[in-house]
């Protein structure tokens, strides 16, 4: 793989992270507006969301990331 289409691969992944991430956070929404917090799908899509949010941090910490990500719901 040369170097742009690596560099074209880690926006990809990038960008699917931050959709990813902004997904779970929407999904958790709609769960939270129906009184559903304590369930498995709410507790896996939390588990999603920090996880994510903590990779986004460490692209961050190397300068990989200029962008910040949404902020929690």
């Amino acid at each position: 793989m040369d170097e742009h289409a690596r560099l074209l691969a880690f926006e990809e992944m990038l960008g699917g992270v931050i959709r990813e991430r902004e997904d779970a956070i929407a999904r958790m929404a709609a769960l939270k507006a129906q009184g559903k917090e304590k369930t498995v799908t709410y507790r896996q899509l939390l588990a999603t969301k920090l996880e994510l949010g903590n990779l986004l941090t460490r692209y961050r910490r190397y300068g990989l990331v200029e962008r910040e990500t949404p902020p929690d719901a």
